[in-house]
């Protein structure tokens, strides 16, 4: 499979709209939904991201990068030096870095890769049939 990158650069660039509205309109979304979309969408825009760059990567393997590199993001969030902790101080750093570990989060990212891989999956499905 090859993916079309710049089907997935737009993909990236609207789960990261979306991303930045959930936190702008983070007061009328419900309570049970409010404290795992972002997350979940973010970890969608690294699958987006990751498949923008390794066009010819499974789709699970794609996954499985993915959620490697959101696990090793949320684990780097029990380090706490001064230096890290600065660049989680800005915009830019707080949104990529994060601040705290969350095991909730780590939930959430699975949800979002598992997500994303289960719609590329489909589109493919659905390609394939109609190939046939």
């Amino acid at each position: 499979m090859k993916r079309n990158r710049w089907i997935y650069a737009a993909f990236t660039l609207l789960i990261i709209g979306l991303g930045l509205g959930s936190r702008a309109f983070s007061s009328v979304l419900p309570d049970a939904v409010n404290p795992y979309l972002g997350d979940s969408l973010w970890a969608a825009m690294i699958f987006t991201g990751c498949g923008f760059l390794f066009q010819k990567l499974k789709t699970m393997m794609t996954g499985i990068i993915s959620l490697i590199f959101c696990f090793i993001i949320e684990i780097s969030q029990l380090y706490h030096a001064e230096w890290i902790d600065r660049i989680r101080d800005t915009s830019l750093g707080g949104l990529v870095l994060g601040y705290g570990f969350l095991w909730s989060d780590i939930g959430a990212y699975t949800v979002g890769i598992t997500a994303c891989a289960a719609i590329e999956l489909l589109v493919l499905e659905i390609k394939k049939r109609r190939n046939m």
